[in-house]
């Protein structure tokens, strides 16, 4: 239970930064480890709605950095119509 936890945040933490990268955001680490969490909760909801089985940690990690990706994408999203209204 603890190293499942603890696997999770590095594993969070891993794919909130490199989602921070390659959308080019500036965030901090706690953001980057919520992203990441966030992120890979997102993918692992969306992604067997699908059929696609997330098993491994290197799967574990892209998918999860992909949903951080989206979550970047969707706040960027919400952010531009607020600004426009």
């Amino acid at each position: 239970m603890m190293g499942e936890l603890i696997g999770s945040i590095i594993i969070g933490g891993i794919a909130g930064f490199a989602a921070e990268k390659l959308m080019k955001s500036e965030m901090g680490l706690i953001a980057n480890i919520l992203l990441g969490i966030a992120g890979g909760l997102a993918a692992g909801f969306i992604l067997p709605l699908l059929g696609v089985g997330i098993f491994g940690l290197i799967p574990k990690l892209l998918a999860a950095t992909a949903g951080a990706c989206l979550l970047i994408f969707l706040a960027r999203l919400v952010k531009s119509k607020k600004a426009s209204s």
